[in-house]
């Protein structure tokens, strides 16, 4: 397992060397949207309308911030379970999404996708929200305000901490994980 430090937006190169289990540190600009943003985003292509933002090489961070307290940008930031964007994921990597952050695993169809389209997800560490927001620099919301939480946001990131849970290849940290459990406990 290697240590990367990525500047988004992610390129093709970048999401290559990656493999599971690898930690990455991102450092720019990635979006927060949940579930409800995931089907307006997948509405507005379906109609041929542009989305809020430029979503080639972009890293979405499926997140509904806490409010921010006095002088930071941002509440506490812990990532939301993964699953609930799986209906939105593959058209979104379609478009050029390069990236995603949650937690939990995902359906064949987005794994599939990813490998289709050289996209990955990365895991963040559910339970650590405080750390992971102390990596947000600025939080803006960019569409979607009457959301509240979940809101699309701009966030600037330095050294967002994350583990590759997809690769470009169709590996599975999750299902990997669990198979090695179950080798060892059958030994």
């Amino acid at each position: 397992m290697a240590e990367y430090r990525l500047e988004t937006p992610l390129k093709d190169e970048d999401v290559e060397k990656l493999e599971i289990g690898d930690t990455v540190y991102l450092s720019g600009v990635i979006y927060t949207a949940r579930d409800a943003a995931h089907k307006r985003l997948v509405d507005l292509i379906k109609k041929g309308k542009v989305l809020p933002f430029d979503i080639k090489g972009a890293v979405i961070y499926y997140v509904g911030p806490a409010p921010a307290k006095p002088g930071h940008p941002i509440g506490s930031a812990g990532p939301t379970t993964s699953y609930r964007m799986d209906p939105y994921a593959p058209i979104l990597l379609d478009h050029g999404l390069k990236g995603m952050i949650g937690k939990g695993p995902r359906s064949k169809e987005v794994i599939d996708a990813m490998v289709k389209n050289k996209a990955v997800y990365f895991a963040a560490t559910g339970g650590a929200a405080a750390l992971i927001a102390s990596s947000v620099i600025s939080a803006e919301v960019i569409a979607y305000e009457d959301l509240g939480t979940e809101a699309i946001r701009k966030l600037i990131v330095k050294d967002f901490p994350c583990i590759v849970a997809n690769d470009i290849h169709g590996d599975d940290m999750y299902k990997k994980g669990v198979e090695k459990f179950l080798a060892r406990n059958k030994a």
